[in-house]
């Protein structure tokens, strides 16, 4: 899945301020998720080059803002039914198991 560059500014915009309802640090996601805090930044940025880490982030965030009472801001791209999507595999992104590295 190809971004536009306003739909990439709107996802980090998304991703940023979805964490930030979190009330969490960016040290206690990358645990979380078990990856570096180096992964979690290129994720942040849209920079890492596994195109199911983006959902699981997503994901992650959309649970525990929700585990705040909050609700979470909507994502303007990162929407819809992962599954339906040729290009992402929806067995691994349910499982929440990040790619390898930090690329």
């Amino acid at each position: 899945m190809s971004l536009n560059p306003q739909e990439m500014s709107n996802t980090r915009r998304e991703l940023q301020e979805n964490f930030e309802l979190t009330g969490l640090t960016k040290a206690q996601v990358a645990s979380d998720l078990a990856i570096s805090e180096i992964k979690l930044e290129r994720l942040f940025s849209l920079t890492q080059r596994s195109l199911k880490d983006p959902w699981i982030l997503r994901n992650y965030l959309i649970k525990k803002v929700e585990e705040t009472g909050q609700q979470p801001v909507p994502f303007t791209a990162l929407k819809g039914d992962y599954h339906q999507y040729w290009f992402l595999n929806g067995r691994q992104i349910e499982r929440g198991k990040m790619s390898r590295g930090d690329q």
